[in-house]
C-alpha cells in the first residue's frame, strides 16, 4: 500500500480541499474538509510535507499544522499557477499546490509569528488611516473649491478651510453644505 508523502491544501473560508500523493506522485486521496475537520484530519497523519498557497489565513493555519509536527511550506500563488493543468477550481489548485511544493526551484514564504502579524496589522491599519485622511482632505478641498473657496496645500491651508466650515461666516457656502 502506498503511503502519503505530500499533502496539498487549498484554503478557503468554510470548505478546504486536500490532496495527498505518494512518493511517485500517485494520488492517494482527495477530500473536501470543513474548517472544523482540518486539524483532526492532520492530527491523525504522521508528519508530512504540507503545501499551501500564502494568503490571509495561511500563516495561522500553517502554525496550527506545524504544531502537530508537519512541515508546512507556503508558496506565493503566482508560483503555483503554472502547475494548474486544467480548469481553475479548488481540486485543480490543490493538485498544483501538491506538485509545486516538491519542486526544487520553488520559493517559499516564511510563516509569520503571531507577533509579526500583529505588527503588520498595526502598519496596515495606520496606512489605511493615512489614506482615508488624505481622501477626506482632498474631498473637502474639492467641495469647497466648487464654491470658489481655495486654500494653500498643507496643514495651514487645511486649517483655513476647516475654519471656513466651522464658523459658517463665509456667504459663498450655503447652509445646506
Amino acid at each position: 500500500m502506498n503511503e502519503v508523502i505530500t499533502i496539498g491544501v487549498d484554503l478557503a473560508k468554510t470548505v478546504f480541499q486536500v490532496h495527498g500523493v505518494d512518493a511517485e506522485g500517485g494520488v492517494i486521496f482527495r477530500r473536501r474538509l470543513r474548517r472544523g475537520q482540518v486539524l483532526p484530519v492532520f492530527k491523525k497523519q504522521p508528519p508530512r510535507l504540507i503545501g499551501m498557497e500564502a494568503c490571509a489565513t495561511s500563516h495561522h493555519r500553517g502554525r496550527e499544522i506545524e504544531a502537530l509536527g508537519h512541515q508546512v511550506r507556503l508558496m506565493a500563488p503566482r508560483y503555483v499557477k503554472p502547475y494548474v493543468t486544467r480548469n481553475k477550481n479548488d481540486m485543480a489548485d490543490t493538485e498544483a499546490i501538491c506538485e509545486a511544493v516538491t519542486r526544487p526551484p520553488m520559493r517559499f514564504v516564511e510563516i509569520t509569528t503571531r507577533h509579526q502579524q500583529a505588527v503588520l496589522m498595526v502598519h496596515r491599519t495606520r496606512h489605511l488611516f493615512v489614506r482615508q485622511r488624505t481622501m477626506l482632505v482632498n474631498a473637502l478641498r474639492a467641495h469647497l473649491a466648487e464654491f470658489g473657496i481655495v486654500a494653500g496645500i498643507g496643514r495651514n491651508g487645511l486649517e483655513r478651510l476647516l475654519n471656513v466650515i466651522e464658523h459658517g461666516e463665509d456667504d459663498r457656502v450655503p447652509s445646506a453644505a
